[in-house]
């Protein structure tokens, strides 16, 4: 059996200077005594321990949503026994799990012993696409099962055949799991477009093309807010075919692939919602100058998806959508500045980078044609 390879011995002038104090035991025993330091060690020891039980907290709440702990909670309070028998779970463990949706804030537990839903559980019930997410997630945390041999690329990743948008077979192999995806796609895209037109101006604006917008959950929410807009979707025909019957007199669907086919001109705004992060630089680029030629004289492209931190890792971006795009061994989770490299090589001028509120929902990228 082969032996551990040792860790290079450690270099602390080779590292900065708040680097050297934290490899320093000498340093931890001294901030153990002064109160100051003593507040900024636990702070750092408590967020380390978040990291290292962060997958324990999401299985956690994999099993409120799967035993519909928080839906059956959502019409009063109830006792751990009575909670037992309508999620068939055994008490003893069941009140583990309870607890540990209180430590959570998912949960409150009363004077008598009743357990209700929190603030933060209310919520989850209630924000869009936040439950379909959790449901989907046993195929990411399947894909991470070994996650040394995952980042070698040495595993098949289940969530690369999950996408029926980029490998079209899953629709006829596994029906219900696409059916699936796709309203984890139409119910958060709500969040996506709400935020999205917060942070985008389209009242000046005359006709908007969704390029790969999916059933049209998001030219949806354009239509609520901006009801002059004449709005045209694009994606592939079998996506089409699922577009709602009350929203078919509202936009025009205009059937094809962006691979392969041209785009529809006429639109002075084309949006690429959650799209380029589906796929590598190799289709991106040729589909950004396919938007560029689309579009007239200052024509204006709205690309909005959740995007890295760039020279700045976050902590929701870089960690989440980079390594879940990077299971979907399609696309990549790219930063506001590579996206407006990309668009300036594909024509586009004016490139301007609108962080969103809340990264982990969208950010938005704007540029014009020339």
């Amino acid at each position: 059996m082969n032996a551990e390879p040792r860790p290079p011995p450690a270099r602390p002038g080779a590292q900065g200077f708040l680097t050297r104090l934290a490899m320093s035991p000498r340093f931890h025993r001294l901030a153990a005594r002064l109160p100051g330091l003593r507040w900024m060690a636990r702070r750092e020891g408590a967020e380390l321990f978040s990291i290292i039980s962060g997958f324990v907290q999401s299985q956690a709440l994999v099993a409120l949503v799967e035993a519909r702990v928080l839906h059956i909670l959502a019409a009063g309070p109830m006792s751990t026994d009575d909670l037992s028998r309508r999620c068939a779970i055994p008490p003893e463990p069941l009140a583990v799990l309870l607890r540990a949706g209180a430590a959570l804030k998912l949960l409150s537990r009363d004077r008598r012993g009743n357990w209700a839903l929190a603030p933060r559980g209310a919520a989850f019930l209630t924000v869009p696409g936040l439950e379909p997410m959790v449901r989907h997630h046993h195929v990411l945390y399947g894909d991470l099962s070994d996650p040394l041999a995952f980042f070698r690329g040495q595993t098949e990743t289940a969530l690369a055949g999950f996408w029926p948008y980029v490998f079209g077979p899953l629709a006829t192999e596994n029906a219900p799991l696409a059916a699936r995806y796709s309203r984890l796609m139409a119910e958060s895209q709500v969040l996506v477009a709400q935020d999205t037109l917060r942070l985008v101006d389209l009242s000046q604006r005359r006709q908007l093309l969704d390029v790969g917008g999916g059933t049209g959950a998001f030219l949806a929410e354009v239509a609520r807010a901006h009801p002059h807009l004449t709005l045209s979707l694009f994606d592939l025909p079998q996506v089409l075919a699922a577009v709602p019957d009350s929203l078919r007199g509202r936009i025009a669907c205009n059937p094809g692939s962006f691979r392969t086919d041209p785009l529809p001109t006429g639109a002075d705004t084309i949006s690429l919602v959650r799209v380029l992060y589906d796929h590598p630089d190799a289709v991106v680029g040729p589909l950004l100058a396919s938007v560029c030629a689309a579009l007239p004289q200052g024509g204006m492209l709205v690309v909005s998806e959740p995007m890295s931190g760039g020279a700045k890792p976050d902590p929701a971006t870089d960690v989440y959508f980079a390594i879940y795009t990077l299971a979907m061994r399609t696309g990549r989770t790219r930063s506001a500045a590579e996206i407006a490299t990309l668009l300036t090589a594909a024509g586009f001028c004016g490139v301007q980078s609108r962080p969103g509120d809340r990264p982990y929902v969208t950010s938005v990228v704007v540029a014009r044609r020339p």
